[in-house]
């Protein structure tokens, strides 16, 4: 039998998660639209009791004539590793990924199908809503109120991709036109590679407009795995392979600890490139920074600071959204720039 969808799901003791998430999935209504959907298990060398409840589980699917795949690895090989040994012995023409700490709202599969069915080419995410609730709200207001320009646009904040892993549904080609996730294990965050990998390869983005995904936030996350460190240099890196190599010269908003973190990080080349920093702080406005490499006993560069009004286009923008109650992206508005040419927001 021809498998249409294949439910992706990495488990490392996941135990306490594994029967909300199942009866998620038990209760998708594509169910009642196709019979041929199989759920594919990696458990990722869990050493709590979730074999013995995907076993359960398995029977439970199999008795509705719904096929359960088990795979897995004696020790922990990491989230990549898990994704890709479940796709590696999955059937379905379509992916879709599920973390066991999470669960799906009914309509899940049925409405990112539908819309995968014909965009064969394009990840495909959703809204979430967040267990325990108000957890992470400036996070979940951002993911869940993009536009769909700045899906390919605001790729290069802490966030991460801006959609989001444990909504991911695609044609099996988008997995192979990447090539699977990176396996080099805990700390790497494998979703970004691969987000931008698929971007880079002319990938589309789309994300469906409901709450589809409850995302659970909760200690044991491997999100605290993945330091912001990691996750920005290889935004850093990309942001110059991309944009800056493009650019000029540029000016950074924010002559703070963000910003000038953020002319210290880049190459000599780009660096030559900026013009100086642009602010709103009276007491930084018309000084001159001095960026000190305490490696080298050298200073880098001198950058004057101007007011934000300003600032010579383009911009890229060391500013974190959401937190000056709008002021900041009140003075962003009023300046009619275009984002994704006039600037980037980056950290």
């Amino acid at each position: 039998m021809t498998i249409d969808i294949s439910i992706i799901i990495p488990v490392h003791n996941g135990a306490q998660w594994i029967n909300g998430c199942m009866k998620s999935i038990a209760n998708q209504t594509i169910f009642q639209t196709l019979t041929n959907v199989e759920i594919v298990a990696f458990n990722d060398g869990s050493n709590d009791n979730t074999d013995e409840l995907l076993q359960r589980w398995a029977q439970y699917f199999k008795e509705r004539e719904i096929n359960f795949l088990i795979t897995g690895s004696e020790d922990p090989k990491g989230v990549g590793a898990a994704k890709n040994g479940a796709v590696r012995i999955s059937s379905g023409l379509y992916l879709c990924f599920q973390d066991i700490d999470d669960s799906m709202h009914p309509d899940r599969v049925l409405l990112q199908w539908n819309y995968a069915r014909f965009n064969t080419n394009t990840l495909i995410g959703s809204k979430v809503t967040r267990t325990p609730i108000n957890s992470t709200p400036r996070f979940v207001r951002w993911a869940n109120t993009l536009e769909s320009l700045q899906l390919k646009q605001q790729i290069y904040l802490s966030y991460g991709p801006t959609i989001l892993m444990p909504t991911w549904f695609c044609h099996r080609s988008v997995y192979d036109n990447v090539g699977g996730f990176v396996e080099t294990g805990q700390g790497t965050p494998e979703d970004l590679i691969f987000f931008y990998a698929h971007i880079d390869r002319g990938g589309e983005l789309h994300r469906v407009d409901k709450e589809l995904v409850n995302y659970t936030y909760h200690k044991y996350s491997t999100t605290f795995s993945i330091s912001r460190k990691a996750i920005q240099l290889i935004q850093l890196h990309r942001l110059e392979k991309i944009v800056l190599s493009q650019w000029k010269q540029f000016t950074v908003w924010n002559a703070g600890k963000s910003g000038r973190k953020f002319v210290r990080s880049l190459t000599p080349n780009n660096r030559n490139k900026v013009l100086g920093f642009c602010d709103v702080d009276k007491k930084k406005i018309g000084s001159v920074i001095e960026l000190y490499c305490s490696k080298q006993r050298k200073v880098l560069i001198k950058l004057p600071v101007v007011h934000f009004t300003e600032a010579k286009l383009p911009i890229i923008i060391c500013m974190k959204l959401d937190l000056t109650n709008g002021d900041f992206e009140r003075n962003l508005q009023s300046l009619n720039l275009l984002e994704g040419r006039d600037y980037y927001l980056f950290g």
